[in-house]
Parts: structure tokens; C-alpha cells; sequence
């Protein structure tokens, strides 16, 4: 059976010093959710993490390498094409980056530090970067000996950023002003040890999880948009009784567009943890895992419509494609594409 081109198409990016190809485009079958290769471009060094434009039009990477630098791509019938050459974001190895209230905004990993770009009028990003550097440790000496900035996510309702940092176990909630700088609001402390790494609102906007790298568990939270306070509520951890947490790394959460479930990406494991969640979004309760197709899951991607779900498996080098039960939220593989040190997937 063949696939169809509805016109949708799928960015994988990639470590390039692994032997990734750069940025991948494929197109989307939106009855399988099947992925077709189209072309490449390794014209950005390790574009680890993809954003797009609202509009469709440009895409967003970040080269996680250690003079750190982003760059914006115009998306073309002949794949991504750079506008300009990269801009420095004055900090080592951005992991995430997202586009928040006319800026760019990436999280360095290695300098532990949130940097901010204007994206102006054509698409093409300003600078210099204007940085927040955060600071503070954890008790994993051999991986919380500084801050170490994960992912940055905005805040529905406020004009605030939400940056995860993995060093120092917390969530920095910041305003983020017209010229880019970033005001520090409150420090949230999640348990000590946990190593909080990526985070995803509730489609309501009103709850937030958190994914923890440290300790495989995810960090439910009530968002407060009026007053910017970010409230844990628990824990839950992510995988089946009796299976031990070491060698287990979470990368990736996402949830559904009905906010009934969550799944979650296990390195090591090399597994999806599937989460129910109850009506207010208070409470996470595992359902299952599921064999994630490939080794070293880094990033899960849901297809705009909720029914398919993607896993970029790093170390095996594929994307895996899930069909998603509406019933149960369990996904059920339906295939595989090559995909060199895959690190990322978005949709435009």
C-alpha cells in the first residue's frame, strides 16, 4: 500500500558530529502517519532542536556545539533554506529553543544560561544575545555541579518563561521584556536530585508537567498564569513496579490535545511511558510502556491531528511512527524511517 503527500511535512533534526544529516525533511501520510524522506541540508553544524514559525514559513535550530549559535531557515519547496549565517547565542550548547513574544530564545546546556533574539520582520534573527545566567548546583556532583539550562518553554496566559534548569533541580519563571531581557520572577525547587529537563503545559494551560532526566519521573504542577507561581502537586514515576531506575534516563513528554494522556520517552529503557490523567490534570497514573522501535529515545513529537506519535530514537539512528488508540492512549507501532543521530521532529 502507498503513502499519499497531503503536503504536510515532518523536520527531523539531527547531531551532524554523530553522522546525522543535518535537517531532514519528509513528508507526512496523514492516514498512516508514515514518513517519506524528501532532502537534507547540513548547512548548520548539530541542529539538535527545531522550532517553526507560526505562520509555516521559517524554521528554527539551534547548533548545540560549544560556541553555541542559532539559525533561521526559510521553508521552501526545496527544503530549509538558511537566510543568513548563524547568530551566536553567547552561550555553550543550546538543547532547546522557542519563539516567545517577537524573540528567540534558546537554553544553554553547558553554561547553564537562557539567551534571547529578536526575529524580525523577514524572519531572519538580531543580536547580540542578551543572557540570563543561572546559577546554583544539585547533589549528583557528577552531573549537577552547575546550573545547566535544559529547555525553555512560555507561559500560556502571562507574558513569563518557563526555563528548566537540570543542575540546580528547579524552574525559573521569568517576564520577558520588548527588548528581550529576561526578569527573574520566582525559583521553583523541584526534589532534590530529580534533574527536571523538559516540561509541557496541559492544553487547558492551567497544569505543568515536568520530566525528569535523574530519576525517571514526571513533576505535576498547577500554573497560576495571574500571578506567575508554579504549585507541585506530585510525582509519578514512569516505570513498572520492579524495574530498576538506573541506566534510565527520560528526554521527552508530550500530551494529548484532550489532555487525557501523556507519554513520556525512556533512554536506557528505550520505552514509552504511557500516563492517564484525570479530569483536573492533578494526578498521572501509568498505564504502560511500550518499546519505543529503536535505542536512546531523545525527543517524541505527537502529529497535529493527536493520532500518530513519533519517536526519535538517537543512538539507533530512526524515527518510529505510533498509531494512537483514542481508547486507551497506547501507542501501536506502524513504522520505522532512517534517521542518522535523530535527536528531534516537528510538524508544519
Amino acid at each position: 500500500m502507498g503513502t499519499s503527500d497531503s503536503g504536510r511535512r515532518a523536520y527531523i533534526g539531527s547531531f551532524t558530529a554523530a553522522g546525522g544529516l543535518g535537517i531532514t525533511t519528509a513528508a507526512v501520510d496523514p492516514e498512516s502517519g508514515a514518513l517519506t524522506p524528501l532532502h537534507s541540508t547540513d548547512a548548520l553544524a548539530n541542529p539538535s532542536y527545531l522550532v517553526p514559525s507560526p505562520d509555516g514559513r521559517h524554521l528554527y535550530a539551534v547548533s548545540e556545539t560549544t560556541d553555541g549559535a542559532v539559525a533561521a531557515f526559510a521553508l521552501t519547496p526545496r527544503g530549509p533554506e538558511l537566510l543568513a549565517p548563524a547568530v551566536p547565542v553567547d552561550g555553550a550548547d543550546p538543547t532547546h529553543l522557542t519563539l516567545a513574544a517577537g524573540h528567540l530564545v534558546t537554553a544553554n546546556y553547558s553554561s547553564g544560561s537562557v539567551s534571547t533574539l529578536p526575529v524580525r520582520a523577514d524572519g531572519s534573527l538580531g543580536g547580540p544575545a542578551t543572557v540570563l545566567a543561572h546559577q546554583g548546583s544539585g547533589p549528583r556532583t557528577d552531573r549537577q555541579e552547575g546550573p545547566h539550562a535544559h529547555a525553555v518553554q512560555p507561559a500560556p496566559g502571562a507574558r513569563r518563561l518557563l526555563s528548566v534548569d537540570l543542575g540546580t533541580d528547579s524552574i525559573r519563571i521569568c517576564g520577558l521584556g520588548s527588548d528581550g531581557a529576561l526578569a527573574l520572577h520566582d525559583e521553583v525547587r523541584l526534589r532534590p536530585g530529580s534533574g527536571p529537563r523538559h516540561l509541557a503545559f496541559h492544553p487547558r494551560g492551567d497544569r505543568a508537567y515536568v520530566i525528569n532526566e535523574l530519576d525517571p519521573t514526571v513533576t505535576l504542577c498547577r500554573w497560576d498564569a495571574d500571578g506567575g507561581a508554579l504549585t507541585l502537586l506530585g510525582e509519578t514515576r514512569l516505570l513498572p513496579d520492579g524495574v530498576e531506575a538506573a541506566g534510565t534516563f527520560p528526554s521527552a513528554l508530550v500530551l494529548s490535545p484532550d489532555g487525557r494522556f501523556a507519554w513520556a520517552a525512556n533512554r536506557g529503557h528505550d520505552s514509552i511511558s504511557v500516563l492517564s490523567l484525570d479530569t483536573a490534570g492533578d494526578t498521572a497514573t501509568l498505564v504502560t510502556t511500550v518499546a519505543c522501535g529503536g535505542h536512546w529515545p531523545r525527543d517524541l513529537a505527537l502529529a497535529p491531528d493527536g493520532r500518530h506519535l513519533y519517536a526519535a530514537n538517537e543512538r539507533s539512528g530512526d524515527v518510529t511512527w505510533f498509531a494512537v488508540d483514542p481508547r486507551t492512549g497506547i501507542p501501536v507501532r506502524g513504522g520505522a524511517v532512517q534517521a542518522p543521530a535523530a535527536s528531534c521532529v516537528v510538524f508544519v
